[in-house]
């Protein structure tokens, strides 16, 4: 594909959960002409918030401004984590989605290895033991860090982050930016600039050699 679409995400960033709608419909609207991955990028103390009482702040402003007609759950925080490994490492596009309803529509304490892995084995069919082993091997907190460490490298903190690279070499980074609209114009320039870039080499070949 000539173009590759990124979202960095934490599985229960409200943000993050906020996003799937845009990302579902980016996904239909482009299939077969761009590429979609996501890849884990943990909060930290910069961006998990610090009591219950906080978080509900955070919901509430969210909610709003998403107009949406429920307000996620609190009951699944607990301020005591510094980061939530679990729920980042017990996934696939399938129990990630199951894993961010638990915790933010249900309240589930998805922090905990345990209950994580039972949400995950339930959404994907699997084994709940071998899931959790899985889960909590070295290769997958290695895959979870690095792919982590590429986020902060964009020097950017908001999550989700739509990263939006050509074949070209041009890149588009959107940091927090939730909306359909903006995301697709770029796409759309981005793929008529591509289509261009291809009808000249059609035409006149590959630059001349210094």
């Amino acid at each position: 594909m000539p173009i590759t679409v990124t979202d960095y995400l934490d599985v229960v960033s409200s943000w993050c959960f906020w996003s799937e709608p845009t990302w579902a419909e980016l996904k239909r609207r482009y299939q077969g002409r761009v590429e979609f991955q996501w890849k884990i990028a943990l909060m930290d103390s910069t961006g998990l918030p610090t009591s219950r009482e906080q978080e509900e702040w955070f919901y509430r402003r969210s909610g709003m401004m998403m107009r949406s007609p429920f307000m996620l759950n609190t009951d699944w925080y607990d301020a005591r984590l510094p980061e939530w490994l679990a729920p980042n490492s017990v996934t696939d596009d399938r129990i990630r989605l199951a894993l961010a309803r638990a915790a933010m529509r249900e309240g589930k304490k998805v922090g905990d290895w345990n209950v994580a892995a039972n949400i995950g084995a339930e959404a994907g069919g699997i084994d709940a033991e071998k899931l959790l082993e899985r889960a909590r091997s070295q290769a997958i907190e290695n895959r979870v860090r690095a792919s982590t460490a590429e986020f902060r490298s964009l020097q950017i903190t908001q999550r989700p982050a739509f990263v939006i690279d050509t074949e070209i070499g041009d890149r588009a980074v959107f940091s927090g930016v939730l909306k359909l609209e903006p995301l697709a114009a770029t796409l759309d320039s981005m793929l008529d600039d591509t289509a261009a870039y291809a009808a000249h080499k059609a035409h006149f070949g590959d630059p001349p050699a210094r």
